[in-house]
């Protein structure tokens, strides 16, 4: 069974910086495309980053060149690191990881396991 746990949320002000980990236990982390998500209350869950199995990122336009998505299958754990937030980051962020995939997946209904997520909220 595969767990999936996020970590790293709070509150920081805009312009600040956070870092998100998350853990995934169970099956092979190496073998999984990993990503990140985000959601508000009343919106779909929206695609942040992914980083496929030979460690190729690929990130949203809305957080290009702000947020930075690695991983380091020595330690089965996905991060984000986030840099000069703004208001409209705010969100609940999810981990994801999807078996027996290939490519670059950008969709939630394409990954298999997901976190119980963590909130991040920027402040003015």
């Amino acid at each position: 069974q595969v767990h999936v746990v996020e970590s790293g949320g709070g509150t920081v002000q805009a312009g600040g910086s956070l870092r998100l980990s998350c853990t995934v236990s169970g099956g092979t982390f190496s073998n999984y495309i990993v990503g990140w998500f985000r959601q508000t209350p009343g919106k779909e869950r929206e695609f942040v980053a992914t980083i496929n199995v030979i460690n190729l990122p690929t990130h949203a336009t809305s957080v290009k060149g702000r947020f930075t998505i690695s991983r380091d299958n020595t330690k089965n754990m996905l991060f984000l690191q986030m840099k000069s937030l703004k208001l409209e980051d705010t969100a609940v962020y999810y981990c994801a990881a999807a078996a027996n995939e290939h490519g670059i997946l950008v969709e939630a209904s394409e990954y298999d396991y997901w976190g119980q997520g963590t909130q991040v909220t920027v402040s003015s």
